[in-house]
């Protein structure tokens, strides 16, 4: 059975049009619900969202489809993904939502679902959901007496700082940091900041007035030269940028460098090797990381697995294999000692406890590899399959020939808009850029021709 909902991600889509309408947040609600209750007793769901200006609306209807089949429900109003991954567990939930379309503008949204261990659902659940989704709802709807409450949860920001302080070794604080942070006016517009000043540092704040309409407009981890600009301005010692659901992060150093995922991985596996609690001897990456960390952590001894891009294939993986260190370039990095999934803020802790126990600046810390020439360029399509255009599979069978050992080729679709995504890497720059420019436009070609 095909999905008709779900993507790499939960749910998502452009607000109030199919599938991010109440409509189907209801039954989502509804069908998510059902498929969570296992006996008598009464059960339970934690709701949270980011910022966006639709999140009122979906909120509503969520809480709505899951009241009517009987499911009491508890919300966080805006808190990172992470965030209620972590409530889901504490409150001893049976399902967790999270009402978000991660970096992307405004005007989309998404949901996402955590099981009662705060893991995103599998694919068969989540085929389950769909199908109870497409039935006929009515036939769940719990008895009158039956009918869930909602309820505000007051203390889940305490809560979730709580626990993200709690991840630096015992008695290290930031004292004496000048820290920059950019929120990206999303879900972590509170937390972070709060976290990171009641740890002793000084705390600069960008993008921490959200307006439902701002959120990763021009800020955040996906747009940070902002926070580039501030770090240089203020002589800061760090900036730390989060995306709109704060499930990501990047760093950018004292020099205003940005640091991506990859070195962050870099960074935390050889510290935590380092100090015995790095586990299976590697971490997990995707096909898009970068092959000089895979490289560099071969050289430490370590391994580094590949699995398809999205931060739940890394988790899956590491969960199999016993692994506690994961992530992906774009700044998912899953720590599963302190977490169940990515966490921009705890991620970004952990780097500055490397900083701070070895005495020597965010640039040093963090340049662990040099990465190799790596360039990744999307292609939007309305209309068709342009990886399927027999055209476009000739230029690409003759770029894997030009790049030959010395390089990799990853073209994806996107599992979260109409792109293609064509990333090429090797050892010389002018044969990557030229097997990337022959792709896309071989792309463009495949797609205007199906429009």
């Amino acid at each position: 059975m095909s999905r008709r909902y779900f993507g790499t991600d939960g749910i998502r889509g452009l607000a109030n049009r199919h599938p991010m309408t109440s409509e189907v947040a209801l039954k989502v609600g509804m069908a998510a619900g059902k498929i969570f209750q296992n006996g008598p007793h009464r059960h339970r769901v934690v709701i949270g969202k980011d910022t966006r200006l639709s999140g009122y609306m979906l909120e509503a209807a969520l809480m709505s489809g899951f009241t009517a089949v009987g499911m009491d429900v508890f919300l966080l109003g805006p808190m990172p993904t992470p965030a209620v991954a972590m409530l889901t567990r504490s409150l001893r939930a049976d399902l967790g939502v999270m009402i978000s379309a991660s970096h992307n503008r405004f005007d989309d949204n998404g949901i996402k679902l955590f099981d009662p261990d705060g893991y995103k659902l599998s694919d068969d659940l989540e085929r389950d959901i769909e199908r109870l989704i497409e039935s006929d709802v009515s036939k769940i709807l719990a008895a009158p007496d039956r009918i869930g409450r909602a309820t505000r949860v007051e203390s889940a920001q305490e809560r979730y700082i709580e626990h993200a302080k709690r991840t630096l070794p015992k008695n290290l604080m930031l004292n004496g940091l000048r820290i920059v942070i950019d929120c990206a006016n999303g879900a972590a517009y509170k937390v972070a900041p709060e976290a990171l000043w009641e740890l002793g540092a000084e705390v600069i704040k960008i993008g921490v007035e959200p307006n439902g309409r701002n959120i990763n407009h021009k800020c955040g981890s996906t747009a940070p030269e902002a926070l580039v600009d501030k770090v240089r301005e203020l002589r800061a010692d760090i900036g730390i940028a989060l995306d709109g659901d704060a499930d990501r992060v990047v760093i950018v150093d004292e020099k205003g460098s940005i640091v991506d995922g990859d070195q962050l991985m870099a960074v935390i596996a050889e510290s935590w090797l380092s100090s015995g609690k790095l586990a299976a001897g590697g971490i997990v990456a995707t096909v898009m990381s970068n092959l000089g960390l895979e490289r560099y952590l071969k050289g430490l001894g370590l391994t580094m697995a590949r699995t398809p891009v999205g931060d739940r294939y890394v988790v899956e993986h590491m969960r199999k294999h016993g692994f506690n260190v994961g992530g992906e370039q774009s700044g998912h990095i899953v720590l599963s000692d302190f977490t169940t999934t990515g966490d921009g803020l705890v991620s970004a802790l952990q780097v500055l406890a490397c900083a701070v126990s070895t005495g020597k600046p965010v640039s040093e810390v963090c340049a662990r590899f040099t990465p190799l020439p790596q360039i990744l360029q999307n292609v939007r399509f309305s209309e068709g399959k342009p990886l399927e255009d027999a055209r476009v599979k000739k230029v690409i069978e003759g770029a894997k020939a030009k790049l030959g050992e010395a390089g990799r080729l990853v073209i994806r679709p996107s599992g979260t808009e109409p792109v293609i995504r064509v990333m090429a890497e090797g050892d010389d720059e002018r044969v990557v850029m030229t097997v990337v420019g022959d792709i896309v436009e071989a792309v463009k070609a495949a797609a205007a021709k199906a429009a």
